[in-house]
């Protein structure tokens, strides 16, 4: 063998040894693909209603409300390799994407699972909210302390859990009025909270620090309304986190707690956050859920308005898109596709 043939051998061998190594080192990115979809009329996989309703009237209900899910390979604790990657860029089913829109870089993997599972819980609350005031029922709102920032003026007097009755012995029933009593207090003020814990009530004068802005003046506790049902709601998903399941629960408890079957027999399907006042927000993942929906059989999928651009240009054959602004519009297009009467909101670009 020559010279120059035995260099262009070793060369060789060493681009196929450098491109093998690597195809198979890890990437930043993760591998979003279709995941399951639940009927949130049906049972979960453990045979258990999805949702229960005790303490008040319900109706028969039939057919398909279906909520979607994505699931993933990758993040911090396991990242996917550059073929991987390569792979999942050619398949029309998968989605490539950043680690870091999923995983923020100073977050760990069990600080975000945690973060999706409260979230799921939010939009349990929030479903159950916007579905009772669709029907009229009135409710009653709590502030609750979600959570107490390390280092500032809460913490060690407020805890997780604790219900905020007062302000500066105002009475409040919403984050809405904290938040709005709060900006008006100057950094270095005193701000006296009533809390109830464990049934009794008790009070904590905090003075106000600045936030990391240095222009508000906080005292470092997270807020969230929970809402205090007239009768019990339970939904039970198993392990399914995030937000965007909201609409489709607030549809089916709309739906049991009204006469007829909403969906009429029908496979609809559909993707959402929801908030208590019913409007909906969009959500990531919506190629792979649209996926799930007509692979398990949906005819119909329920879009939020700022997913409908990307959601008509990987919309699946036989799938038809319908945006749902609110709760209530969302209601309205499904009564019209199952009698033939009124007006369907398109997805439009």
């Amino acid at each position: 063998m020559s010279r120059r043939a035995a260099t262009l051998t070793v060369a060789s061998v060493l681009i196929l040894a450098l491109a093998l190594v690597g195809s198979l080192m890890p990437v930043p990115y993760i591998a979003l693909m279709p995941g399951p979809t639940s009927n949130t009329l049906g049972t979960n996989e453990k045979g258990q209603q999805v949702i229960t309703i005790d303490g008040r009237q319900t109706y028969p209900d039939e057919g398909h409300l279906n909520f979607t899910t994505v699931t993933y390979r990758g993040g911090p604790g396991g990242r996917i390799d550059l073929f991987t990657a390569l792979r999942g860029w050619l398949d029309h089913d998968t989605a490539i994407v950043p680690e870091e829109l999923y995983f923020p870089k100073d977050e760990s993997q069990k600080q975000v699972d945690q973060e999706n599972t409260r979230q799921m819980q939010d939009s349990q609350q929030s479903a159950k909210a916007a579905a009772l005031h669709e029907l009229g029922v009135p409710l009653q709102t709590q502030v609750i302390v979600q959570g107490v920032q390390k280092g500032r003026p809460a913490d060690g007097r407020l805890q997780p859990g604790d219900q905020v009755t007062a302000l500066d012995g105002a009475k409040v029933t919403s984050t809405a009025q904290v938040t709005g009593a709060m900006a008006k207090r100057k950094i270095g003020d005193k701000v006296t909270l009533t809390v109830q814990r464990g049934g009794k009530d008790t009070t904590q004068t905090l003075t106000t620090v600045a936030d990391p802005t240095g222009k508000r003046a906080v005292v470092g506790v997270v807020l969230g309304d929970q809402y205090k049902f007239p009768f019990k709601i339970d939904i039970s998903v198993g392990d399914i986190g995030g937000p965007s399941a909201g609409l489709m629960f607030a549809l089916a408890i709309y739906d049991k707690l009204t006469p007829g079957p909403l969906s009429a027999g029908r496979f609809i399907a559909g993707t959402g956050e929801i908030d208590a006042d019913g409007q909906v927000s969009p959500i990531g993942g919506i190629q792979q859920k649209m996926i799930a929906a007509r692979r398990a059989g949906a005819t119909v999928f329920l879009t939020p308005k700022k997913n409908c651009s990307e959601a008509l240009g990987a919309r699946p054959a036989g799938l038809r898109l319908v945006r749902a602004d609110t709760l209530h519009t969302a209601i309205q297009a499904i009564n019209a596709i199952t009698t033939g009467k009124g007006t369907v909101p398109a997805c439009t670009k």
